[in-house]
């Protein structure tokens, strides 16, 4: 049987290797992010069983599917909790929590080999993943001695510079926030927001102009940022296109 894991998470994905061939199995190869799991199933046989992580590190494993008509069973292995299960269940998929139980792990390697190939629905289980998953709405800033609360709404923009994060209001002001990018990225609203290039993430309501701008790019003029230049990255500009139409 050939098995291939694609988890993000390099130690979860050494462990859950480690534990897989303990049980007699062989996995052919591990995988990290969406582009790298496309791209080996574009020029590889598709292999019987895949372990597969939900978050990577450039999106959501979804995403594959939408590429590739992958002929393999899928195994989930999730830190997510009981909304999205219902989704597996809810389409024959089989899951594991993380951190993953050597008996829980043999036991759904033993079902795999019992039971035959079940077709999923991709789709509904997006939809279902993405119906369900609640957003953050509101951070917190602190003013000199007081805390200050900003909800998603008031936000244009959230941006880095010099290593620290900030979101810029529709009032035109700067705060800074105790996040990363990445993490406000994971938490936000994808349908009001998106991340254009390494630096900013802009909201769909906050949009001015669009304009074309070098290299196949895109320049985005917003109501009131003016911080630094809005550029779509030239790897991102079909997704916004998509995201617009959305």
């Amino acid at each position: 049987m050939k098995i291939i894991i694609i988890e993000d998470e390099k130690p979860a994905a050494r462990l859950l290797q480690r534990r897989i061939e303990k049980l007699g199995y062989n996995v052919e190869v591990m995988l990290h992010s969406v582009q790298d799991s496309i791209h080996w199933l574009i020029n590889h046989p598709h292999p019987d069983l895949i372990f597969l992580d939900i978050q990577l590190s450039d999106g959501l494993s979804f995403q594959i599917f939408d590429e590739i008509d992958v002929n393999s069973a899928i195994i989930f292995t999730t830190a997510y909790d009981e909304y999205a299960l219902k989704a597996f269940k809810l389409n024959s998929v089989d899951y594991l929590l993380k951190p993953v139980d050597t008996d829980d792990l043999a036991f759904a390697i033993e079902k795999f080999e019992k039971q035959s190939q079940v077709k999923m629905n991709f789709s509904q289980i997006r939809n279902l993943f993405d119906q369900n998953k609640t957003y953050k709405e509101r951070f917190t800033t602190k003013i000199g001695t007081s805390i200050k609360m900003i909800t998603t709404d008031e936000v244009e923009c959230f941006y880095s510079d010099n290593k620290a994060t900030y979101a810029f209001t529709k009032e035109g002001k700067n705060y800074l926030l105790d996040y990363t990018l990445d993490k406000i990225e994971e938490s936000i609203n994808p349908k009001q927001f998106f991340r254009i290039n390494r630096g900013q993430i802009i909201h769909i309501d906050a949009i001015k102009e669009i304009s074309v701008y070098t290299n196949s790019r895109l320049k985005i003029n917003l109501n009131k940022y003016n911080e630094q230049e809005c550029i779509v990255s030239r790897e991102k500009v079909n997704d916004f296109r998509n995201w617009l139409e959305d």
